[in-house]
């Protein structure tokens, strides 16, 4: 899970921790694919007759999939001038994407406005303007778990879409080894900065009550987590840890609830494969219509 947290955001620590799960997961590759197979189609219709495009990350962590994104929205409309808004809590990896876009030839062309604030401060800030920005394009990948409100959130950047906009929202799908983890074990887990686990359910729910259109599409991901089964196995530390939210998983349970989390990881969050076992980490993207 990626974006802001609410005591203090990717800082530090948890900024290496975030990316050492990236790299064992692969879940930035997973949504590239996805966003490289439906957002060209959906780009072209988002900027259809407009002289101009506006987009807005929120949670946009280090930049890495946002850098791609915005290439490919200039990609397909190589004339028309583009900005992006960035809001991410995390100072660390707001500098991170910054140095991303200076390595970026093409993205030069683009001004950028940073917010280094969380997604619900950003709210407040454009709520009390008179003259609200609006965009064609707004992503949230990973960060929805960490905000207060979530019918309110949508609600919000649902309001700040351009005619023909979307708002694309990317989070762990119903029922996959997230979702199964951290409903299962929603007391020991929701206590720091989620204190509400959702998945897609969450979200499409929500989406239906305020009679939204929008479609999903299913993002198929699974990484190793063989090493997690090992005591001596670093790796499989830094993995609990990144999967429970936690510093140090071996000293943040009882010997029962560890023995529980890694039975229900091995036997309802995964899948075992010539000896392997492979964590499922579905994503849904999920598509919001203006």
């Amino acid at each position: 899970m990626a974006a802001e947290a609410k005591q203090s955001c990717y800082e530090g620590s948890s900024v290496q921790s975030f990316q050492f799960y990236l790299q064992q997961s692969g879940e930035h590759e997973a949504i590239l694919q996805c966003v490289h197979s439906i957002l060209p189609g959906e780009f072209e219709r988002i900027g259809a007759d407009k002289k101009a495009l506006d987009v807005l990350g929120v949670g946009s962590g280090g930049g890495e999939v946002d850098v791609q994104m915005l290439s490919l929205l200039q990609s397909v409309f190589p004339a028309v001038p583009i900005t992006a808004d960035i809001v991410e809590g995390s100072s660390q990896l707001t500098n991170n994407f910054k140095a991303l876009v200076a390595k970026t030839a093409n993205l030069q062309k683009i001004p950028f406005t940073w917010h280094v604030m969380h997604s619900g401060d950003y709210e407040k800030q454009v709520k009390a303007k008179a003259d609200m920005k609006r965009f064609d394009f707004i992503h949230m990948i990973q960060m929805i778990y960490y905000v207060d409100n979530l019918a309110e959130t949508i609600k919000f950047y649902h309001s700040v879409l351009k005619t023909n906009g979307r708002l694309m929202i990317i989070i762990e799908t119903a029922n996959g080894g997230w979702d199964t983890l951290w409903k299962t074990f929603q007391k020991e887990l929701c206590v720091d900065a989620i204190t509400q686990y959702r998945s897609s359910a969450e979200v499409i729910a929500c989406l239906k009550s305020q009679g939204l259109k929008y479609e999903e599409h299913i993002i198929h991901n699974t990484f190793d987590i063989t090493e997690c089964f090992d005591p001596s196995s670093t790796t499989g530390g830094r993995l609990l840890n990144f999967l429970t939210a936690k510093d140090d998983f071996h000293q943040s349970f009882t010997q029962e609830i560890r023995a529980g989390i890694l039975d229900l990881l091995r036997n309802k969050c995964s899948t075992e494969k010539d000896g392997r076992v492979f964590f499922n980490s579905d994503l849904s993207c999920i598509l919001v219509h203006a």
